[in-house]
């Protein structure tokens, strides 16, 4: 997939033209995949590339001055992307630039002459552009070609939406953020460097250096693991079982003796012996195992590790 940033220094659009789609497509969740279905879809009918625009932080943050917690970073909704089909991606920076150009301007001169759009398919409920007037009825009654892709509904009843996906990971509802998302709960971070004490007690851990991704509140976890492939990588079609730990640590505080100012997310992948720093890894939340607690040792501490994952190869099948 062909990841380009912002609207300067874009390449000639492809001869063959787009199917654009525009949104934030945060959670990338089954509404947002079953609009990146549908211009798959369309854009092999027309012989056109799957497009995606998107936005690099959550324009809230500057249309109400604050922007909620995403669910997926931009590198997360890159991946699930190119997982789902599509061919090129615009990531823009979203400010008060951006904000003020009118709908029909940011149509016309970038999605259709940058871009080469032929084709829109957006959501129900999609909205960009000056006093958020890019409608699909707009975009429709200018001319435009569009494709509406309707709500989607689970349970029966619930419609699927970001808001309600962040409300169930916050609390802890991991069966019912999965329903929505289509896939378990995940978070993505590069493996970096720890303090070793993993190894130490004779179980490997990776820490996951996150961006502000939403996670599950703290406690440890049955989790399955994706090491991401490098460029040039062939796919690893496994997901192995893991265990995770989300919390500040208590039985080893930092060398002052604080807590960590953030939670920490470290990963011990069972039946595995590689070196993963460096490495992406996409960890997906599975079931709740406990809560995190202090161990008064590290003779007790392993035990209870060795108790968690006895639990998770249990939980997973």
């Amino acid at each position: 997939m062909i990841v380009q940033h912002d609207r300067e220094g874009l390449p000639e659009a492809p001869p063959e033209g787009a199917v654009v789609s525009v949104g934030v497509f945060d959670g990338v969740h089954l509404g947002h995949q079953a609009i990146l279905a549908a211009n798959v879809r369309e854009a092999r009918t027309l012989g056109a590339v799957p497009t995606v625009v998107t936005f690099r932080e959550h324009p809230k943050g500057v249309l109400l001055g604050r922007a909620p917690r995403t669910l997926t970073s931009l590198e997360h909704r890159l991946e699930l992307f190119r997982r789902a089909g599509v061919r090129n991606c615009v990531a823009l920076t979203f400010d008060e630039q951006l904000r003020q150009v009118p709908a029909e301007k940011f149509t016309s001169e970038f999605l259709v002459e940058t871009l080469g759009a032929r084709r829109f398919v957006l959501g129900f409920d999609s909205k960009f552009g000056r006093d958020r007037e890019g409608t699909p009825d707009r975009l429709g009654a200018l001319g435009f070609d569009v494709v509406v892709v309707p709500q989607v509904i689970v349970s029966g009843s619930r419609p699927v939406s970001s808001t309600a996906i962040r409300e169930a990971v916050e609390l802890g509802d991991l069966e019912s953020a999965a329903r929505m998302l289509g896939r378990p709960v995940a978070v993505y971070g590069d493996v970096v460097a720890g303090d070793g004490r993993g190894k130490t007690i004779g179980i490997p851990t990776a820490h996951l250096g996150l961006p502000p991704e939403l996670h599950p509140p703290p406690g440890v976890y049955a989790c399955r693991a994706r090491i991401v492939p490098r460029e040039g990588e062939s796919e690893d079609p496994l997901r192995r079982l893991a265990v995770a730990n989300v919390g500040t640590r208590p039985t080893f505080r930092q060398n002052d003796g604080t807590k960590p100012s953030l939670p920490l997310v470290e990963v011990h992948l069972l039946d595995y012996a590689g070196d993963l720093y460096g490495r992406h890894l996409e960890l997906e939340f599975l079931s709740f195992l406990r809560e995190e607690r202090r161990f008064g040792g590290v003779d007790a501490l392993r035990s209870a590790i060795a108790c968690d994952i006895e639990r998770a190869r249990a939980a997973v099948p």
